[in-house]
C-alpha cells in the first residue's frame, strides 16, 4: 500500500485527545491507586517482552525488553501482530505532555491473537483476532462507564501506553511482541477483515464513527461536510458515504481534490480558501465533522449548515475556539465535541466496517523503520496511516 505527501495532518488533533485524557486521568491516579478495578491481583512481572522504547526526550526508539504481568482471572494475552502509528506516540515519547516515563513503549492501535485467557474470561478464547485502542482500565462505576463511554471515565481512564494501571504499574503499548489486556478492553475482529487494515480503525476510526452516531449523522439522502483529508478525515469521508451521505470535502489544499473524489469518493471537494466556493456551500450540509489541525475559522463553516446543524469538533483548531454566538443563535445549530468511543460501539464500529468493507488507506512497515515513519508523519508524508507489521518484524 502506498504512501504520499499529505498536508492535512491530525497531529493536533491528536495532541487535543492526549492532553485531555491526562487531565481527566490524574485525580483518579492519585486518589484512587488501592482500587483494583474488581479484577483479581494476578502473580506480577514474569514474562518478557520484546518491544521498542524511547528513553529520554529525544523520543529516539530502540529495542528493548520488559516484563509483562501475568495473566490475571478477567485477562487476555494478545500476540500482537501489526500496531498502528499515532501521532499521540511522538508527543508521549517526547514528553509533551510533560509526564512521560521512561523506558515508554508507545502504541495504541493493536490488533494480533489471542494467546491465553484467564480462567473466568467468557468473550475470548485462544486463536480469536482482537484489538486494543487507546485505553485499557476505566473505574466501570462512574456514570460515563455505566453508559459505556468507557473513555470519558469520570475517574479517568488508564491509557494503553504511559498509563498507570490498577496494580500500579506503568502500562507499555503495542511496539512490542505481546499485551495482558482485561477483556473488557478487547475488541474482537471480524474474521473477514484484515488485522493490518483494523488497527487504525481504533483510534481515527472510532474517533469519527462515535460522533456521527451520536448525532444521527447516518440517515441516507443527508448531507456531510468533513473538513480535513488525513488520517481521521479519509475515514470520515469513507463512513460518511457508507451511511448513505452527500459528502463534501473542505480542505485549504487544491492538491487533495483529486484523491477526495476519486480515491475516497467524495461527492464534492470545496478549496475552503475561496470565498465563493464557500459561499456557494451556504445553508446547505446537515453535519459537518472538523477533523483539520491548526488554528482555522470555525464561524464560515457554521454559515454552511442548515436550520439546526450540527459541527462535531474531533479535532483541534489552535488553543482557543472564536465563535460569533450569532453562528448558534441564527439557525439553532449545535457545535459538540468529541473523542474517541466507549467499548460498546467500538465493536459496533468493527463490525460496521466489516460489514460495509471500510477500509483505512494505510502503509505498512516493519517496526525498525518506526523513527523515519514519525519523521514523515510530522511532515504529512503519509496517507493515511502508518501500520507496523510488529509479527514479521520485531525479533
Amino acid at each position: 500500500m502506498e504512501a504520499a505527501v499529505s498536508s492535512d495532518v491530525d497531529n493536533e488533533f491528536e495532541l487535543a485527545v492526549y492532553i485531555i485524557l491526562f487531565n481527566s486521568s490524574s485525580s483518579f491516579h492519585s486518589d484512587h491507586q488501592s482500587i483494583l478495578f474488581h479484577m483479581s491481583k494476578p502473580d506480577m512481572m514474569n514474562n518478557n517482552c520484546h518491544g521498542w522504547a524511547a528513553r529520554d526526550e529525544s523520543g529516539v526508539l530502540s529495542p528493548y525488553t520488559f516484563t509483562r504481568r501475568e495473566v490475571g482471572n478477567e485477562d487476555v494475552s494478545i500476540k500482537i501482530t501489526h500496531c498502528g502509528i499515532c501521532f499521540a506516540d511522538i508527543l508521549f515519547t517526547k514528553n509533551s505532555l510533560g509526564n512521560s516515563r521512561y523506558p515508554l513503549v508507545p502504541g495504541h492501535e493493536i490488533v494480533g491473537i489471542v494467546k491465553e485467557v484467564g480462567s473466568i474470561v467468557h468473550q475470548f478464547k485462544v486463536g480469536d483476532r482482537v484489538g486494543v485502542g487507546s485505553y485499557v482500565n476505566s473505574c466501570r462505576e462512574c456514570d460515563s462507564c455505566k453508559q459505556n463511554l468507557e473513555i470519558y471515565c469520570s475517574k479517568g481512564s488508564v491509557y494503553t501506553s504511559n498509563g498507570v494501571d490498577f496494580d500500579g504499574t506503568i502500562t507499555n503499548g503495542g511496539y512490542s511482541s505481546f499485551i495482558v489486556v482485561h477483556e473488557g478492553y478487547c475488541f474482537r475482529i471480524p474474521d473477514e477483515y484484515p488485522l493490518a487494515l483494523a488497527a487504525p480503525l481504533l483510534c481515527p476510526g472510532i474517533t469519527v464513527y462515535s460522533p456521527m452516531l451520536r448525532h444521527k449523522m447516518n440517515q441516507p439522502g443527508k448531507s456531510l461536510g468533513v473538513i480535513g483529508v488525513g488520517g481521521v478525515g479519509h475515514l470520515a469521508v469513507k463512513f460518511g458515504k457508507a451511511f448513505g451521505l452527500n459528502v463534501t470535502v473542505f480542505s485549504t489544499s487544491i492538491s487533495k481534490k483529486e484523491e477526495a473524489l476519486s480515491l475516497l469518493g467524495a461527492d464534492k471537494f470545496v478549496l475552503s480558501s475561496d470565498e465563493q466556493q464557500m459561499k456557494e456551500m451556504t445553508d446547505s450540509l446537515d453535519f459537518i465533522i472538523d477533523t483539520a489541525s491548526g488554528n482555522h475559522p470555525i464561524d464560515p463553516y457554521m454559515s454552511l449548515l442548515k436550520t439546526g446543524g450540527v459541527l462535531a469538533l474531533v479535532g483541534s483548531p489552535g488553543d482557543e475556539i472564536k465563535l460569533s454566538p450569532a453562528s448558534l443563535l441564527r439557525g439553532m445549530k449545535t457545535i459538540s465535541g468529541s473523542l474517541a468511543g466507549g467499548v460498546k460501539e467500538t465493536r459496533e464500529m468493527l463490525d460496521f466496517c466489516a460489514a460495509h468493507k471500510i477500509y483505512p488507506n494505510i502503509e505498512i512497515v516493519p517496526i525498525q523503520y518506526a523513527n523515519e515513519a514519525w519523521e514523515r508523519l510530522a511532515k504529512g508524508d503519509v496517507r493515511y496511516r502508518f501500520v507496523i507489521d510488529v509479527e514479521n518484524s520485531l525479533k
